[in-house]
């Protein structure tokens, strides 16, 4: 609302009601102004880069960020070497992450949700001595935020080696009809120390249906066999050159609840997550490949999938409708990497498989709903079409098209990393 207006709005209240009206307009005005300015706050700041200096003895890693932002540390690296920054607020270019540099063994800056996060493994003994703030200045157009690691004064006993925490542990536990609570306790038992950080981005498979959930019916047999057979087809591909870490929320013909597979790609904190699913029309001569996306009508559904354990939940903000608009703009965030992702998805298996006629739709299926991972379906085509099933049953036809969604997954993430390096 532009200020004539505003000023007009605040004419009118006087000449018809009086001042009461005019005092509860300003009211309304100044709290349109207050949800402006939480909008822009919480969008405004950018870290642009992650610079790393330093030695054995001292390091220091600067954020070099667009505008000032308040920090929150949630982890100091005691006990389990690993320090978390949190940064309500702010956002991140893609692709920010490296490796071995003095005390720092790796570090990674993720958006969990609407804030940016930074973390850090560190060497033995290391720690962080001071962090703070430096504004624009000799030259220098941007903030920085500088965090300066030290190592112990003394030589420190390492720790025994840390346990990791497969996520097999967690799906078998899900495939023996644990519920999700029940298995993510199995699943950390054995496990007492955080898990290296890893700098491969995380893709989650999903094989649609399985185990009583058959699917649709082919001329050849269920929907749930060809949905898993191009799963483990695409998980090959993807673990062919090492680049990524691949999770499957079912490897064999099991029964998993959809809100499970939606948490599985939540505790895996996953990059992406594709659902693959086969079409089936009463018309036997529809035919062709679709990839949907989550609809603005499903959105609100989402909030099932919000937990404490989310980052707006965490952030000392204020009460009222911060996180509200938190949500939203995450929200706003994913949806738009998912389309990005399903355009990408469509060129690449163009070449492959015939396409519907609208080859990008949305919807509300349930497996799209997290909001804070960016998320597909693919119907790869119709098992009540003869090619189409054809096509799905062909291990060499399917290998093709499994690669061509393996590109189209190298080429999402290899753009989102060119533009954090303009």
């Amino acid at each position: 609302m532009g200020l004539f207006e505003m000023l007009a709005g605040l004419r009118r209240a006087l000449r018809i009601r009086g001042w009461r009206a005019l005092c509860a307009s300003l009211v309304l005005f100044a709290g349109l102004g207050c949800v402006a300015a939480s909008h822009a706050a919480i969008a405004q700041s950018t870290v642009l880069r992650v610079r790393v200096g330093g030695d054995q003895s001292q390091t220091r890693i600067v954020l070099d960020i667009d505008r000032a932002v308040a920090a929150k540390l949630l982890a100091d690296g005691e006990g389990d070497r690993r320090v978390v920054l949190s940064l309500p607020g702010a956002q991140a270019v893609e692709g920010l992450q490296g490796g071995r540099q003095g005390l720092v063994k790796a570090w990674t800056v993720d958006r969990p949700s609407s804030g940016a996060r930074l973390q850090i493994d560190l060497a033995a003994g290391a720690s962080v001595a001071r962090r703070f703030l430096l504004p624009p200045a000799d030259g220098v157009a941007h903030y920085r935020y500088v965090i300066d690691i030290a190592a112990a004064s003394t030589p420190a006993r390492a720790p025994s080696a840390p346990q990791t925490v497969s996520f097999t542990a967690y799906e078998k536990a899900i495939a023996k009809g644990k519920s999700p609570e029940q298995a993510a306790a199995k699943a950390m038992k054995t496990s007492s120390r955080t898990r290296p950080l890893s700098l491969k981005k995380v893709i989650v498979i999903d094989a649609g249906h399985g185990g009583h959930d058959p699917g649709a019916r082919g001329a050849r047999g269920w929907e749930k066999d060809v949905n898993l057979a191009a799963a483990l087809a695409l998980r090959d591909r993807l673990q062919k050159d090492g680049r990524y870490k691949v999770v499957l929320t079912r490897d064999a013909d099991v029964y998993v609840p959809l809100d499970s597979r939606v948490r599985v790609a939540q505790r895996a904190n996953a990059d992406l997550f594709i659902s693959l699913h086969s079409d089936s029309a009463s018309d036997p001569a529809t035919s062709g490949a679709s990839v949907y996306t989550l609809s603005d009508q499903a959105s609100g559904r989402a909030q099932k999938f919000v937990t404490k354990d989310d980052w707006f939940m965490k952030a000392s903000l204020a009460r009222g409708g911060v996180s509200d608009i938190l949500f939203d703009l995450t929200q706003r965030t994913t949806r738009n990497r998912s389309a990005a992702f399903a355009q990408t998805i469509v060129s690449h298996i163009e070449p492959e498989t015939p396409l519907l006629r609208r080859s990008h739709r949305d919807a509300g299926f349930m497996v799209l709903l997290a909001p804070n991972v960016p998320a597909v379906l693919l119907e790869m085509g119709f098992v009540s079409n003869r090619d189409d099933e054809a096509l799905l049953r062909d291990p060499r036809r399917r290998e093709r098209l499994m690669n061509a969604v393996g590109d189209s997954i190298d080429d999402y993430f290899d753009e989102t990393t060119r533009l954090a390096t303009r």
